[in-house]
């Protein structure tokens, strides 16, 4: 089956970038390299295309009961213009998919809502909230928009500036988690005070067609999944497929430490199952980990404990450009998890010692 396109495709090899297999997207991993992007985020302002990401619209009189019942937050807490953060879940509680859901205006004086599954996994959400409304007897309308949408990440502490600057009107009275429509470089925008890097910044969605002029107008370091990778690492942000994955390594929000968008107080798929493990505590916890010793963590390696005996295993793993260190993440046993633990993990066959570190790795906004 052919990869996926972005709408970009070309205007990025163009530009030199490398290219890497995502979500069953062909996406660009780098322009220059990884560490070139990454300090450009973390100093000045960068820019992703991501538009490999999900768009899935919701509408109608029981717009927000069904959003609400398959979404771990609450969703009836959204005014027009906010979003919030939630995870999917089954009727056991593990996480589906993650996902940041917005508020938009409303339609025909109908709740309206634009939620974004990971990469890969729009047509399954889709498919999952029609079977729901129609088992409900809900009346809502459902439409996958993957292909309409371009969306592009500017992240950075001169985010702010460079997106201004293209807009009319201010962004800059817009919060953390709030959204407007705006027009930036002569093209309308659903512009979000959202990001996955730990910076300040904006997540743009437009039209699919107009991706090329919003594009070449934002004058800043192009960025690929590499430095995305590296930046919501030493964030603490969980990685869908890696630091929970749903057919090979299922877990709840509480493990994967996203229990802060579950709210017990509302009726979703999965709260039950939820609540009993808010009652009754969690086995197994994600942690963050620094190397001391020499070496790289990286997906699926053993974590051991001092006596050698295997714990757990790395999700994820990177050396931290910031840090200038190597870190990751996995899961282990509580009684393993606390900060300043010193554990190993096994790379390439070799005992490394490592210590257990509370995350985010750094400072963020």
């Amino acid at each position: 089956m052919p990869l996926l396109t972005p709408p970009l495709r070309t205007v990025h090899d163009e530009r030199g970038a490398k290219f890497t297999e995502f979500g069953g997207w062909d996406m660009p991993v780098e322009f220059d390299s990884i560490r070139v992007e990454h300090e450009a985020v973390r100093t000045d302002v960068g820019k992703f295309d991501v538009s490999h990401m999900g768009e899935i619209y919701v509408t109608g009189p029981d717009a927000t009961t069904l959003t609400g019942r398959l979404t771990t937050n609450d969703v009836s807490a959204l005014a027009v213009g906010d979003s919030q953060y939630a995870a999917i879940t089954d009727r056991d509680g593990v996480i589906i998919d993650d996902t940041v859901i917005y508020r938009l205006p409303d339609t025909d004086g109908e709740p309206t809502y634009l939620f974004i599954p990971n990469a890969g996994n729009d047509e399954a959400m889709h498919e999952r909230w029609v079977t729901h409304r129609n088992e409900w007897g809900l009346e809502a309308t459902v439409d996958n928009q993957t292909d309409e949408w371009a969306m592009f990440a500017v992240q950075g502490p001169n985010a702010r500036s460079l997106v201004g600057n293209l807009s009319e009107g201010s962004l800059s009275d817009l919060s953390r988690f709030e959204a407007t429509y705006a027009t930036v470089a002569d093209v309308e925008c659903w512009v979000a005070r959202t990001g996955y890097t730990g910076e300040d910044g904006f997540e743009l969605l437009l039209p699919w067609a107009e991706a090329e002029t919003v594009w070449s107008a934002l004058d800043c370091q192009p960025c690929g999944l590499g430095a995305r990778d590296t930046l919501r690492l030493e964030a603490g942000y969980v990685l869908a497929g890696q630091d929970f994955e749903y057919e090979n390594d299922p877990r709840t929000p509480y493990e994967a430490g996203i229990g802060f968008a579950v709210k017990l107080d509302t009726e979703f798929v999965g709260r039950d199952a939820l609540e009993a493990v808010s009652e009754e505590g969690i086995d197994e916890k994600l942690i963050g980990l620094r190397l001391i010793d020499r070496g790289i963590p990286r997906h699926g390696y053993d974590i051991t404990n001092t006596d050698s005996r295997v714990i757990g295993t790395v999700t994820s793993g990177t050396m931290s450009p910031t840090l200038d260190s190597a870190i990751g993440r996995g899961y282990v046993p509580v009684e393993y998890a606390e900060p300043g633990t010193t554990l190993r993990v096994i790379v390439r066959g070799q005992s490394k010692k490592a210590r257990v570190e509370p995350t985010p790795f750094i400072d963020t906004i």
